[in-house]
């Protein structure tokens, strides 16, 4: 039986291969699969915390709203009533392995390709030198006198 620490949306779920659960709404279509930060892994052997080499797959069966919830305010002796509902965003996933992450091997064999050879035309334009362009002389602009629109500072009597 082996198992695992997520970390998803913020929360730690422990989950098991084949498991379902509801999740806040991830930002992945549905079918879709992902990999969560893994946390933990035991089970079989010793516990490891933050593995090297271990990825959790998990597949998101759809996206659905949770259960309403009814918020209620009131006030006593002013008539004051308040009634307001809230239904939560979710991700319905599922997990689907538990274990080493997956190489990518080819399957097929690979084969030595030669490179090609380029048009003549190509490699003539590419033998000359281009011929360097003049260099231009740098302007600087020099910083202008910033003007004020004060007002002349008066004197004062003595």
């Amino acid at each position: 039986m082996t198992y695992a620490i997520v970390k998803l949306g913020g929360k730690q779920y422990r989950v098991q291969e084949g498991e379902k659960l509801l999740v806040d709404r991830l930002a992945v279509d549905e079918n879709a699969t992902f990999h969560p930060e893994v946390l933990l892994v035991g089970g079989d052997g010793p516990v490891q915390l933050a593995p090297q080499g271990v990825q959790v797959t998990a597949k998101v069966v759809g996206h659905v709203k949770g259960k309403k919830i009814v918020i209620g305010k009131h006030r006593q002796r002013t008539g004051f009533r308040r009634r307001n509902g809230f239904r939560a965003s979710l991700s319905q996933i599922q997990i689907e392995t538990i274990g080493k992450k997956a190489t990518r091997a080819s399957t097929a064999p690979k084969t030595e390709e030669k490179p090609k050879a380029a048009p003549k035309a190509k490699a003539e334009a590419a033998a000359k030198p281009k011929a360097a362009a003049p260099a231009k002389p740098k302007t600087t602009t020099a910083a202008k006198p910033r003007t004020t629109t004060r007002r002349p500072a008066t004197e004062k009597a003595e």
